[in-house]
């Protein structure tokens, strides 16, 4: 009786054990990466996506969590600077990261990819447009909800020869993964489409104070447009220029120009100049609502690429609710069959990790504000 009653003792125990062992797993906090800038000449791209990830967790939190486990935030900054943001990654996987949300800069994405590819870990840009980081085959574990720069490039040269009817372009940028990436594509349509002629292809050296030696060959060129790959510091200091020399000529740029520090920065010489961008989505609920979250928490108007990290965030924990796990398989497997209602409409992703349903439009600076015309 006695070693029958030990018996039982040690059986109760160990279902005891288990029992808190299995309960401390369930209230395990999922930890989502925040990474991008949050300091520097690109906060402004970087710290929206902050905020709505901030409001996305809020709320799925407040109803406690998802699959009963609280989400807890790890906020990273990498200052789009790619030699920073393979520390970011590592830093993130050390610390137990389950997914991210980031990065920013498609160079600063790349970098960190491999990191989190090794790990396993998923991650998922609102903002990361070099086609390469879906196209190439390199990063399964890689997924965006805004579209590549081939539809961004596309998206300007249509514009520039069919509305704008330009027969003469300047393609210029910034050497980068994302500047370069685009602007070799807008060289490649242009020269394919037949209606225009690239008559200057040149790369500028982000963070330099002057540029009037191209603006000069832009000018000596015949130039009647210009389409710029890269963002807001160059072209502001380009745009500006430009317009001191009394250059007319049409100024065509990318999301990496739209924003509002652009405006802020070029001053009255931001008129006039267009920009794609992800399309206006104001008249959907859901981004109604996610923007009304954000004023009364944050007391502003949300930044760029704010509807594209609520999607993100939405995108990934919804997956997570699915899958039941924080497992890379049965989470892209949720994200690629599963459709979730995001700003941009109901979305899941292709096998490459391109979100269906997301494009560009088209921009223009119009009273010291952009406003979509196309």
């Amino acid at each position: 009786m006695k070693t029958h009653h030990k018996l039982l003792t040690i059986i109760a125990a160990t279902a005891l054990t288990a029992g808190i062992a299995t309960g401390a797993m369930a209230a395990d906090p999922i930890k989502i990466g925040v990474a991008g800038a949050h300091s520097g000449d690109l906060a402004s791209y970087g710290l929206p996506t902050v905020k709505a990830a901030e409001l996305v967790v809020k709320e799925i939190n407040a109803k406690g969590g998802i699959n009963g486990a609280k989400v807890e935030l790890m906020i990273e900054d990498d200052v789009c600077k790619p030699e920073v943001a393979t520390n970011t990654a590592t830093k993130l996987v050390s610390e137990g990261v389950h997914v991210v949300i980031g990065h920013i800069c498609s160079g600063a994405t790349k970098a960190a990819l491999p990191i989190y590819r090794d790990a396993g870990v998923i991650v998922m840009s609102p903002s990361a447009t070099n086609p390469e980081l879906t196209q190439s085959g390199d990063y399964p574990n890689f997924y965006r909800t805004i579209a590549s720069d081939d539809a961004q490039a596309r998206t300007e040269v249509d514009f520039a020869t069919d509305v704008l009817k330009v027969k003469k372009i300047a393609v210029i940028h910034d050497k980068g993964d994302y500047g370069k990436g685009l602007s070799e594509f807008a060289k490649l349509f242009i020269e394919q489409g037949g209606k225009a002629e690239v008559v200057l292809y040149e790369g500028v050296t982000p963070g330099a104070v002057d540029y009037s030696a191209v603006v000069q060959k832009i000018k000596r060129s015949g130039a009647e447009a210009v389409i710029f790959g890269g963002y807001h510091p160059e072209a502001s200091k380009i745009i500006t220029q430009m317009r001191k020399k009394r250059m007319d000529t049409i100024f065509i740029s990318d999301d990496g120009v739209k924003d509002d520090t652009f405006i802020k920065v070029a001053g009255k010489n931001a008129e006039g100049v267009y920009a794609t961008g992800p399309a206006d989505v104001t008249s959907n609920p859901l981004t109604k609502k996610y923007r009304d979250k954000h004023q009364q928490d944050y007391s502003a108007e949300p930044g760029a690429f704010f509807d594209n990290a609520i999607a993100a965030a939405l995108a990934l924990t919804n997956a997570l609710a699915k899958a039941g796990s924080t497992d890379q398989a049965a989470v892209a497997g949720a994200l690629h069959t599963d459709d979730v209602a995001t700003p941009f409409g109901e979305l899941h992703f292709d096998n490459r990790g391109d979100a269906t349903g997301v494009g560009f439009s088209m921009y223009q600076v119009k009273d010291g504000k952009y406003v979509q015309i196309q």
